[in-house]
């Protein structure tokens, strides 16, 4: 399977914000991207300057309590400049860099087929604690079953700290 990859977004686009639910991905051609040369392998984006932002204080564990619009989330996102013979992609997620990493997509998130036009991908992650810090990759299937890792380990840092234990006195 031969995958051009015209942007790669993931560690710039993770957010924590009302996103659909993990089953509704979005697929769908971005008419307003510029044309740019085809890349012939995956290219990552550059990873985020380190900014000294400490993530707001909250509750952590389980979210499954909430509502799914109400739960914070990390969003992978990524965009393909063409696609050949291609069935889809698989989404894992790992609580280490090198550790054991679970698929979290029950169906594959359908891909294009083949098309030389933009398509832009995303899977919502509302399954996290948002005191931790994740790390994902993307898996391609093609149509011929063949799954290939098209995407470098990035990591999701936490979306908060724990609250503040008061003082004992």
């Amino acid at each position: 399977m031969r995958i051009v990859i015209l942007s790669l977004l993931l560690p710039l686009l993770l957010v924590a914000c009302n996103q659909p639910s993990p089953d509704q991905t979005t697929a769908s051609p971005a008419s307003e991207a510029p044309a740019e040369p085809a890349q012939t392998a995956p290219v990552a984006a550059s990873p985020p300057e380190a900014v000294a932002v400490k993530a707001p204080e909250g509750d952590c564990g389980d979210q499954s309590a909430l509502a799914a619009e109400d739960r914070l989330a990390n969003t992978p996102k990524w965009s393909l400049a063409s696609e050949q013979d291609n069935f889809g992609f698989d989404v894992f997620r790992g609580d280490t860099e090198n550790g054991e990493f679970t698929k979290l997509n029950k169906d594959p998130i359908l891909g294009a087929g083949t098309t030389d036009e933009t398509q832009k991908y995303s899977w919502r992650d509302d399954t996290i604690d948002p005191c931790k810090d994740y790390w994902y990759y993307v898996e391609s299937i093609s149509t011929a079953g063949v799954h290939e890792k098209m995407t470098p380990t990035f990591k999701a840092p936490a979306k908060r700290s724990p609250r503040s234990e008061p003082a004992q006195q």
